[in-house]
């Protein structure tokens, strides 16, 4: 053994017996019990208990138990020095009841002394203690060699078996504790981690939509304030209503992403370009599957920006191609257009932005590339799924 082994104090939690089950905690105190009683009988049913006996047996064993209990104490603070005088003192009142004639109390003492100091004590300084204390148990027993050296024996055995129980009960428990903060703080994180999500939601869907109402009304207000001419004020009025109206259906489109309510992916997509009139077509292959909510929603973001981009930005009849392809550990979305001055594509103005696109890629652990193709413009998200 190392020499921390042999100095090391059995931790706090070992010496106060957390963890101990009810029905351990009962037959502990009974054996305690039992041990007082022993003492107790030791000393009230001698034939010396007279008089002047009857003060110092009662002396004794008020001073016996209180150096007990200064003991529990003192090793439970890791207090050495204070120990080794307390088990000093309750050895000296063992050899003192044997000496006049208390047979049964002494011997309870130098047995208890002997299993408590293997249990509460650093090895160094227990054995020396349970040595003196099972050798003077050996010397006044009447016993026959061989069952005195196996009480001896059994004694130490049960002493140090003591103390690895407890050991081991108090690693369970600092486990127990260590796995409880581990679950709360990945409790914490997936809580942060879904505000994040709703935040993001949030920005993506109310941002865009209440700044582009904001652009129109400020454009019609400053109409007004020129007398400009009426159909055009109400063009900025309507595109500012349905700017609104877009960003009320994402909005609700959101919250049914973050209660985990979608429309499949494939009929999103179909229901997408739909809208853009005829110039754009989508293609699915791959085995289709459920995907997870934020991977779902970074395809459908993405495609939605792609093709506001390319409906803004591309030549007058330019398609768009759209494909979905489910691979073994990744989707990706490809979104080409087959014209327009790609330069523009990046800019502010179409969606929620491939720069926010990228950085929610980016934080699933895939990857979003956006530049010109062979004809016009290519948009490729890669999300593992």
């Amino acid at each position: 053994m190392t020499e921390n082994v042999w100095t090391r104090w059995p931790s706090r939690e070992a010496l106060l017996h957390e963890g101990v089950s009810r029905p351990r905690r009962l037959l502990a105190r009974a054996v305690r019990l039992l041990v007082f009683g022993m003492l107790l009988w030791g000393a009230f049913t001698s034939s010396r208990l007279h008089g002047w006996g009857s003060v110092l047996a009662a002396a004794g064993l008020v001073a016996a138990v209180s150096a007990a209990w200064a003991y529990l104490r003192t090793t439970l603070a890791h207090r050495l020095w204070p120990s080794l005088a307390l088990v000093a003192v309750l050895l000296l009142i063992a050899a003192l009841a044997q000496s006049v004639g208390f047979g049964v109390p002494a011997l309870v003492i130098w047995c208890g002394c002997a299993v408590v100091a293997l249990e509460r004590m650093p090895i160094a300084a227990a054995l020396p203690v349970t040595s003196v204390a099972l050798a003077s148990y050996a010397v006044v027993s009447d016993d026959a060699w061989l069952t005195t050296v196996a009480t001896m024996a059994g004694l130490t055995l049960g002493g140090y078996v003591l103390r690895l129980d407890a050991e081991a009960r108090a690693n369970a428990q600092r486990l127990l504790a260590q796995e409880r903060a581990a679950r709360a703080a990945e409790a914490e994180t997936a809580a942060l981690a879904e505000r994040a999500r709703i935040a993001r939601e949030i920005h993506d869907v109310l941002a865009h939509s209440l700044s582009a109402q904001m652009v129109h009304l400020e454009a019609a207000r400053l109409l007004i304030e020129r007398d400009a001419d009426r159909q055009q004020i109400l063009d900025r009025v309507v595109a500012a209503r349905g700017m609104a109206r877009d960003g009320l259906a994402e909005t609700r489109q959101a919250l049914s992403a973050l209660r985990g309510d979608l429309t499949p992916l494939e009929d999103f997509l179909a229901q997408l370009v739909d809208t853009a009139e005829g110039t754009a077509e989508v293609t699915i292959t791959g085995e289709r599957r459920p995907l997870p909510a934020e991977a779902s929603q970074a395809v459908r973001r993405v495609a939605q920006e792609a093709l506001t981009n390319a409906r803004r930005h591309a030549a007058p009849g330019a398609r768009v191609r759209m494909r979905l392809d489910y691979g073994a550990r990744e989707v990706m979305l490809d979104v080409r257009d087959s014209g327009g001055p790609p330069g523009e594509v990046t800019g502010a103005g179409g969606g929620y932005g491939l720069l926010g696109m990228r950085e929610r890629a980016e934080l699933l652990g895939g990857s979003l590339r956006a530049g010109p193709g062979e004809e016009g413009f290519v948009v490729t998200l890669k999300v593992p799924a």
